[in-house]
């Protein structure tokens, strides 16, 4: 196999970006921008996503079985740059971004397009990312936008033509 017809047609799978958060029973908060996210089932609701097995996140989505995915809107490329690394909890921050609790303790990012908070249901651990796959228990869009929802959602190739992930 040409390792690198491997890497780009890999990339031509269009990814959406989202900030994964989850808050263990102390209080540690981590909050990640993920990118391998879809839908797997209508009923019941179900979503997965692939969370890298050595951070934090995976650590305390495990522990906790709950996590949230905010969903990043056009426009907020400067939200997913700001958790490409560790962001740290301020009071009711994190790197910055206010949050609130959702119904399962997650934090919800205020200013994000959507969000869905999820009860992990199962994980598939193979190579270097775990699949979680969540069961999707509370959903909100906090402000109203315009068009078609899979294109108000901000995709990998809005961050230009230098930022990739996968292949």
């Amino acid at each position: 196999m040409d390792e690198e017809q491997k890497k780009m047609a890999l990339r031509m799978i269009p990814y959406g970006i989202y900030i994964l958060t989850c808050e263990s029973e102390d209080g540690t908060v981590s909050a990640a921008t993920v990118n391998w996210v879809t839908q797997a089932s209508f009923k019941p609701p179900l979503v997965a996503t692939a969370v890298k097995l050595e951070s934090l996140a995976h650590g305390l989505v495990k522990a906790r079985g709950v996590f949230a995915l905010n969903i990043l809107g056009q426009g907020q490329g400067d939200i997913a740059y700001g958790f490409f690394k560790s962001a740290e909890r301020e009071g009711n921050t994190i790197g910055g971004r206010s949050f609130s609790a959702g119904t399962t303790g997650s934090p919800i990012l205020d200013d994000t397009t959507a969000f869905v908070e999820c009860r992990l249901v199962d994980t598939v651990e193979m190579g270097d990312h775990s699949v979680f796959v969540g069961e999707v228990v509370n959903a909100g869009i906090p402000k109203p936008f315009e068009g078609r929802a899979d294109q108000a959602v901000l995709a990998m190739a809005d961050l230009g033509d230098k930022v990739f992930y996968g292949g």
